[in-house]
């Protein structure tokens, strides 16, 4: 649920006709809101403050929840540390970018194929599509990593986006089927009658209508690209080659062994900027494109 949703759902509850008193479920749906809001932004907000406390202020026991002194250090560190934070998220946004434009790509055609041709067994080979999301994605790293060690492609941001990109598909395929068949009939059978075939009838028509669901798959599929871990763990070895959450895990290691608290918490922060970035400037194609995708 997103910050406009909640104020307009907000504003619906308060209002009132003929300029009347708000009545006492309208106070109730303002406290749930600012609850919601308050657990949301609370992790958030302590990260933002651990990543200003000093080494010894963040790792002190019991904790100190707002920092007895500002500190940039280890912004400096993030930045400094190892091959360089720019590597890193020039790594992470090369991958999600491959994996948006693959999972595009293909989901686009093939949402629209079963959208919109009939065809035997089309339900079957669509569940088929769709199995992949109750297998635990864990299962299959170890099958990926040996067939792409074959063809050289280990510790390759390419190789990288083509695991991503199987992770992310199926959802992207079911969301871009759902979005076609939302689209009224009468639009495809004018199209048909100004002669268009079935490939100029995809690009002319219903891409353009599509656009909201379209933002939709990019948007889960950058976000779940940028976040990925285990997989990013497994198939890279080089620190030059490291996304985003590599660093997470190897900037925490202070001194001695010890959890460098501070650290972790300003590469934190870093890596969230980005994901609200997106996030915020297609919010509104997001909605409309969840909607689409979710109701037939």
């Amino acid at each position: 649920m997103t910050v406009a949703a909640l104020t307009s759902g907000t504003e619906r509850a308060i209002s009132t006709p003929r300029g009347g008193r708000a009545p006492p479920g309208a106070y109730l749906a303002i406290a749930a809101c600012v609850a919601v809001i308050a657990i949301m932004a609370a992790p958030m907000a302590l990260s933002f403050l651990a990543s200003i406390k000093t080494a010894a202020d963040a790792s002190a026991v019991p904790p100190h929840y707002l920092p007895q002194a500002l500190s940039f250090e280890n912004y400096a560190k993030v930045i400094h540390f190892q091959a360089g934070l720019a590597a890193y998220l020039s790594n992470s946004g090369l991958v999600a970018l491959m994996t948006i434009a693959a999972c595009i790509v293909l989901a686009a055609p093939a949402g629209y194929g079963l959208a919109r041709f009939a065809m035997r067994g089309k339900e079957v080979a669509f569940l088929g599509l769709l199995a992949p999301i109750m297998i635990p994605y864990q299962a299959l790293l170890t099958p990926l990593y040996l067939d792409f060690a074959r063809v050289g492609l280990v510790n390759s941001h390419l190789g990288l986006a083509i695991v991503h990109t199987i992770l992310q598909l199926p959802f992207s395929i079911f969301l871009m089927r759902n979005s076609f068949e939302a689209i009224p009939r009468e639009i495809e059978e004018a199209a048909m009658v100004d002669g268009c075939s079935a490939w100029k009838r995809f690009t002319r028509v219903f891409l353009p209508l599509a656009v909201p669901a379209i933002v939709t798959v990019a948007l889960f599929a950058f976000i779940n690209s940028w976040n990925e871990f285990l997989a990013a763990l497994i198939f890279m070895n080089r620190e030059t080659s490291f996304t985003v959450p590599i660093l997470l895990v190897s900037v925490r290691i202070g001194n001695h062994g010890a959890v460098d608290w501070g650290a972790l918490q300003a590469s934190v922060v870093i890596s969230i900027i980005p994901c609200l970035a997106v996030y915020l400037a297609l919010q509104r194609y997001y909605v409309s494109g969840l909607l689409s995708g979710a109701v037939k």
